[in-house]
């Protein structure tokens, strides 16, 4: 059957997939609706939805498995270990624990090897989480920025593992954090993530670790409180 939709490039089918995402509620094994349901969502074709959907396959926001469907999250590696099973050993503070002996280093290495591009896609990132309108669309950007921090240590092993471990992190139950339905302007995160850009630009690998650790402090401190 023929695609009678108007043309929509792909960045714009991107983009829109982004918005409906941040706003829809997803399975626990985070996978998005059927291609027929996003298509009419989105008011596109099926042609310019897998367009769109290569864009976030590519900025790591999704992945696929073939014949089980499209997941939510960047996918982990296959034979690493079964995320599942290590979700069900660990526990929140468990997970940012591992998260501030690893990330650190991923912020160094990037402030090592991230190009122009990548500098310029991270305050992208930071501009939308300042501009998100959900809760949702915030982690959206806030994912997506530290994920491009670790495709910015050039190095494929490295961004492996922090995809695992983000894995077990989107598997472990976590407590809703109380408070208003979009980030405060005063929120920690948009000055930490600001000041680890920042470092990583200029190529300071002390401070971009010294940062992203008291980034991930932070994080948990508010955890801990929630």
């Amino acid at each position: 059957m023929q695609d009678n939709k108007l043309p929509v490039s792909a960045a714009e089918v991107g983009e829109r997939l982004r918005a409906l995402l941040g706003e829809t509620e997803l399975s626990g094994d985070r996978r998005l609706p059927p291609e027929r349901e996003l298509a009419e969502a989105l008011g596109v074709g099926r042609s310019a939805l897998r367009k769109g959907l290569a864009v976030l396959q590519a900025e790591g926001h999704i992945w696929r498995q073939v014949g089980k469907g499209t997941f939510w999250g960047s996918r982990p590696f296959d034979n690493f270990a079964d995320v599942s099973a290590m979700a069900k050993r660990s526990n929140p503070i468990e997970v940012m624990g591992a998260r501030s002996v690893f990330e650190p280093e991923i912020a160094r290495a990037a402030a090592l090897n991230a190009t122009p591009a990548q500098v310029a896609e991270m305050r992208n990132c930071i501009a939308r989480t300042l501009e998100a309108a959900s809760w949702r669309q915030y982690e959206l950007w806030d994912n997506r920025l530290h994920r491009l921090i670790g495709e910015s240590t050039q190095n494929s092993l490295l961004l492996g593992l922090l995809d695992t471990l983000n894995a077990v992190r989107r598997e472990v139950t976590w407590g809703r954090l109380r408070g208003p339905d979009r980030p405060a302007r005063d929120h920690h995160s948009f000055v930490e993530h600001q000041q680890l850009v920042d470092a990583i630009a200029d190529r300071d690998t002390s401070r971009a670790a010294a940062v992203m650790r008291q980034h991930l402090q932070s994080v948990e401190r508010n955890l801990r409180n929630s």
